[in-house]
């Protein structure tokens, strides 16, 4: 068995899983005085917004933008906590150009209020109440979110927590707890604007996984809301892994450990009682049992069934089951000479297909470009990476993987050169990422990427709890509120770390 150093004077807790949010319950519960193991199958910390590097160019792998690195929000929070650095990071402004089938001027998302409130009057006339009913929702739910309330309450002080949260204000959003998107646009009699239609799919399909037909209103008041001041997006000097490395330093400083390479293959319950984990080092495959007094689980919903196995509540296991299919992500990443960009490039765009385009189930491209000195490209250089959403089903079931691969690596790059300049003498470094490719390498659920989707039945109240049936098994993660994101997920392990402190 591996030396695994541990002080038994002190509660151990084991994560599983080293992504933003395993890394910060785990950072949170050693500057506590727990003894924290986290164990991580890949090989660096951070999950899907982890990096990679290739031929002097740093890839985001997924995540490419952060929320809540303002005073108050839930990064500078943790990291204040924590007392260790905020990294560098410049404001996205606009949050993201999105451009609608046919039209050569992008509708910018800007991070000033009044600006954007332009914008969207000169973009979509006549929609005004509908924005102004998002931006009422937004502050009553963010004052709300700030108290700390527990969602969905499964505890005496879970439920204290959410009543303690509570204001006169709050009940403002009460009657629209049930609304759709979908729904709110019709009330403003918007139903049959295709136009604001479709930039408001595009933009929720990047958030909560749907379109605005089935995204719940609540969760996109916050998600539509949350890229202007004083709140707002942000690009991290360096690369996204600069997160996860801070918190690194912050668990090992504290007297954490964390294990990469690692594959937890088992949560062992007894008595109805999360108790131990079994291991098994990738590299020598050695296999060992490594006990407990809680387990955090930062795995998808689905994940943490399978590591459960037949120890899974039946309840709980058919309604992971009935869950709708998660999405999946196809991402090109590009190493290009900077000629390729074209000047004024915003940081993050957003592309449509006509209908019968066939990338994405919406047919959409999420853009990410480098700004000179970031750290993500030599100098004269810049990285594209570019994704799309797709159903994980055709990648596992395709007879010729390689061919479908390479047939929407080319469909992006024949989209990219719309916009930008690529040619065989711009384009210095190419490669994809698929499902499997997301599988192999975060072990995510057939490479399921973003979460379970913000639908009704899925999110905030009517979601995952963050405390499991099964005693002292916690999930963090975008399977639980309030979502994806760095800054969704930083929340949920926050939530998880005051329920263990308070257990």
């Amino acid at each position: 068995m591996p030396s695994v150093t541990v002080n038994k004077n002190q509660p151990r807790v084991i994560v599983v899983g080293a992504g933003i949010g395993g890394l910060t319950a785990g950072a949170l519960l050693a500057h506590k005085g727990y003894s924290v193991l986290i164990v991580d199958q890949a090989l660096v910390p951070g999950g899907c917004a982890s990096t990679f590097k290739r031929r002097g160019f740093t890839f985001d792998v997924g995540a490419t933008q952060v929320a809540g690195l303002e005073p108050g929000g839930i990064h500078h929070r943790i990291f204040s906590e924590l007392g260790i650095d905020l990294p560098e990071a410049t404001p996205c402004d606009p949050a993201c150009a999105v451009y609608l089938p046919g039209e050569s001027t992008p509708i910018n998302v800007w991070r000033d209020r009044e600006k954007w409130r332009e914008e969207r009057q000169k973009q979509f006339p006549g929609s005004e109440p509908f924005w102004q009913l998002l931006a009422t929702l937004f502050q009553a739910s963010w004052e709300f979110q700030g108290r700390d309330p527990v969602l969905p309450p499964r505890s005496l002080w879970d439920l204290w927590q959410l009543t303690q949260a509570v204001r006169p204000s709050t009940l403002i959003t009460v009657p629209f707890t049930l609304f759709t998107v979908g729904d709110a646009l019709r009330l403003y009699g918007l139903g049959n604007d295709h136009r604001l239609r479709t930039f408001l799919d595009l933009q929720l399909k990047l958030y909560s996984q749907v379109n605005a037909e089935e995204t719940a209103l609540l969760y996109a008041a916050t998600a539509l809301s949350v890229s202007q001041l004083p709140q707002g997006l942000f690009h991290l000097q360096g690369s996204m892994q600069v997160l996860s490395d801070r918190l690194v330093e912050s668990l090992e400083r504290d007297g954490g450990k964390l294990l990469l390479r690692h594959t937890v293959e088992k949560i062992t319950v007894e008595n109805h009682q999360a108790k131990s984990v079994t291991i098994r080092n990738q590299q020598s495959g050695e296999v060992w049992t490594e006990t407990a007094d809680r387990i955090v689980a930062n795995v998808t919903v689905q994940n943490l069934v399978q590591l459960l196995g037949e120890q899974a509540p039946a309840g709980y296991k058919q309604r992971v089951e009935k869950l709708p299919p998660a999405s999946g992500a196809f991402v090109v990443y590009l190493g290009v000479d900077a000629s390729a960009i074209p000047a004024d490039c915003p940081p993050h765009l957003q592309f449509l297909y006509n209908a019968e385009g066939p990338i994405g189930e919406n047919n959409s491209l999420f853009v990410s470009v480098s700004h000179p000195g970031d750290g993500r490209a030599p100098e004269g250089k810049a990285t594209i990476i570019a994704s799309s959403f797709v159903d994980t089903r055709r990648w596992w079931r395709t007879e010729n993987y390689a061919e479908l691969k390479q047939q929407y690596t080319e469909q992006a790059i024949a989209r990219l050169g719309q916009y930008f300049y690529l040619k065989p003498e711009t384009i210095i470094h190419q490669e994809a990422a698929t499902p499997r490719t997301f599988a192999n390498f975060t072990a995510r659920d057939r490479g399921i990427v973003g979460g379970i989707g913000q639908r009704i039945p899925t999110f905030g109240p009517f979601g995952f709890a963050n405390r499991t049936p099964i005693n002292h098994l916690w999930l963090v993660g975008d399977s639980t509120h309030p979502g994806e994101g760095t800054a969704g997920v930083s929340y949920s392990a926050l939530t998880v770390v005051r329920q263990i402190l308070n257990s």
